[in-house]
């Protein structure tokens, strides 16, 4: 299974950010929430991207945050250094696609949610 980063989860239910994670959580993923909300979602807190608390064992993170808000996560991204970058719709970035790219991350327009639906994940 593929230990996977949400930046912009939320506790709203009604947002793709956290039917991912509780879709994620529900075929076996382990999760890691990274949001400005307070919370959980699938049983996992919400925390803030926390350059003293770097994951080193992240497959892959998916993006619910628009290209603007991407930037103050570059560093983060990058530190992360994660096997797989999804831009789910509406988080198309072509300046952090080129920087994943740069830095040996894959990185993809997709969607999460049809992946995991077309067990492509």
């Amino acid at each position: 299974m593929k230990k996977t980063m949400i930046i912009g989860a939320t506790p709203n239910a009604s947002r793709y950010a956290y039917k991912a994670a509780t879709r994620l959580v529900y075929t076996g993923h382990k999760i890691v929430n990274i949001g400005i909300k307070k919370g959980e979602v699938a049983g996992q807190p919400i925390e803030q991207a926390n350059s003293d608390k770097i994951y080193d064992n992240i497959h892959t993170i998916t993006l619910y945050v628009g290209a603007k808000t991407q930037k103050e996560y570059y560093d983060y991204i990058l530190k992360v250094k994660p096997k797989r970058l999804i831009f789910n719709p509406g988080a198309e970035n072509p300046e952090l696609y080129k920087l994943a790219g740069d830095n040996g991350i894959e990185a993809t327009n997709a969607c999460t949610l049809v992946l995991l639906a077309s067990n492509q994940y």
